[in-house]
């Protein structure tokens, strides 16, 4: 702790605009950008979540319209294709 205790304050500013309001706020503002900054960038790394994916709509069918009729069913189809990418 005597370490701490010799540096002066305000080495690069004078102590006087550090103890400011508007110094105050810059800093929040500086504070809360680099928390988004770094949730932006994390939201960037992980996957693409696609909610639509999770609930059959009235569009898609359960079974095969196909004239095989061991032909997979569209959902099915439709998962072989996005493992596929």
């Amino acid at each position: 702790m005597a370490i701490l205790a010799s540096i002066p304050t305000g080495i690069l500013l004078p102590e006087g605009i550090l103890h400011s309001d508007w110094f105050a706020v810059l800093a929040t503002f500086v504070a809360i950008n680099t928390l988004m900054y770094g949730a932006l960038a994390i939201a960037k790394i992980l996957p693409k979540v696609h909610p639509g994916d999770w609930v059959r709509t009235r569009n898609q069918r359960s079974e095969t319209r196909s004239i095989h009729p061991d032909a997979p069913a569209v959902n099915e189809a439709m998962d072989f294709l996005k493992n596929r990418r």
